[in-house]
């Protein structure tokens, strides 16, 4: 067979992971609820046999354990925890329901979100959010600009904000590298969204009902803690990776050992001292995480024939066109996957590519981040933000009409993103 031939059937396993959670959910929820894990493990078998073919079958094991161990194992594990303790926080009351309070919580949820990651913070706000407005009729303009900002954009600052910046935490850009160097372009989408929100809501506020505001409460106080705990942890090991520790044929920093080993630990203390009552209010399942993590694991293990193919082809010479690459793929293939694609691309070495002025790194970096929310495949929350407001009545668009709207308002600020950061 031609190499070509051989290098595109490589990269169908990566495609056809991407593929069936993107379609499949909608075109057969049945068939993907009952068969997802099956239909998974295919297309990581599918990458290990043609991954066999073309180098041993004893490489391409290697391979699969690297991607487990080394890339798999401590991402989600700490999205894991994110996740838990997140969702054993209960925010009740507030001020939400009418136009200064709905733009309060979106300004707290986009802070919140690099500090426990867009997923916690979407779970955690999205419902206070739907119940203070629910006797409005429309809220659709609050769920929309709650995913461009909270489930994608304010994850920006930190590598717990966002998946992408977690994979480049994990090869070595420095905990505080985002909130130096994507705090403006964060700025540059979120303020713009939030004045345009709080109009829309101000306008239809005047003939709506209005809740009357509430004094604002706040339990989960052993899940806030434990995050704080977590937060140091990570921003210690991200400071000082310790040696490396080989497993198998593997190796890992014990920095990243001590991650994973906090993240589990926390994620059964969790389970065990949050109250029933909490998780009910806020509506937390293991379904949801169960499965992203079955959706990374398929990506860790079938990403790296794509990773070579796309660091021989070449890529944009500019920071703009970095940016534009990295935005659009990664609102159509996720994030976090575009991210490490890019990265590698760029060379893969974090101490190189974070030297002054760090262009390249910040260009696809903040590409990844923002470009998010442009579809419901941008970033994890969004699809999940989208189920819980049809759940609660909310009429959500479908993938294209909610893409028409999320360009109207995204592309136009991605392009002065582009002038005032990229352009030179």
């Amino acid at each position: 067979m031609h190499p070509q031939v051989n290098e595109l059937a490589a990269l169908a396993p990566f495609f056809g992971t991407l593929a069936s959670f993107a379609l499949l959910p909608g075109a057969a929820p049945r068939i993907w609820h009952r068969y997802m894990v099956r239909i998974s493990l295919f297309w990581v078998g599918l990458g290990l046999v043609l991954g066999a073919k073309a180098a041993g079958p004893a490489a391409a094991l290697t391979q699969l354990w690297h991607s487990g161990l080394v890339d798999f194992l401590p991402f989600i594990a700490v999205l894991m925890a994110l996740y838990t303790l997140g969702g054993g926080v209960l925010i009740a009351g507030g001020p939400w329901g009418r136009p200064g309070g709905n733009l309060l919580l979106l300004a707290a949820g986009t802070l919140l979100a690099s500090a426990m990651g867009t997923i916690a913070a979407s779970l955690l706000l999205i419902h206070p959010l739907l119940s203070a407005n629910a006797a409005r009729r429309e809220v659709r303009h609050l769920v929309l600009a709650f995913i461009f900002v909270v489930a994608n954009a304010g994850g920006a600052l930190t590598p717990l904000g966002d998946p992408p910046l977690l994979i480049g935490f994990l090869r070595g850009v420095p905990f505080f590298w985002p909130l130096f160097n994507l705090a403006g372009p964060m700025l540059v989408v979120v303020l713009p969204v939030l004045a345009l929100t709080f109009a829309i809501d101000w306008r239809l506020a005047r003939r709506e009902p209005v809740r009357p505001a509430e004094r604002i409460r706040v339990r989960g106080g052993a899940n806030l803690a434990m995050l704080g705990i977590f937060i140091a942890v990570l921003t210690v090991a991200g400071i000082v990776p310790g040696p490396e520790i080989a497993i198998g044929p593997a190796s890992l920093p014990a920095g990243q050992i001590a991650i994973t080993l906090t993240a589990i630990v926390f994620v059964a203390a969790s389970e065990r001292v949050t109250p029933r009552a909490i998780r009910a209010r806020n509506q937390f399942a293991w379904a949801p995480m169960r499965e992203i993590a079955i959706l990374f694991f398929a990506i860790f293990a079938t990403i790296p024939p794509v990773l070579r193919t796309v660091t021989a082809a070449g890529l944009p010479q500019s920071a703009a066109g970095w940016f534009w690459a990295s935005g659009l793929s990664s609102a159509f293939l996720d994030s976090g996957p575009t991210y490490l694609m890019f990265f590698e691309a760029a060379g893969g070495n974090a101490a190189q590519l974070i030297a002054p002025p760090a262009t390249l790194l910040t260009s696809f970096a903040a590409g990844s981040v923002l470009f998010g929310g442009l579809t419901y495949l941008g970033n994890a929350p969004n699809l999940m933000i989208r189920a819980i407001a049809a759940r609660r009545g909310v009429r959500m668009p479908g993938f294209f009409g909610y893409m028409l709207a999320a360009s109207a308002v995204l592309l136009p600020l991605f392009a002065l993103t582009t002038l005032i950061f990229f352009a030179g």
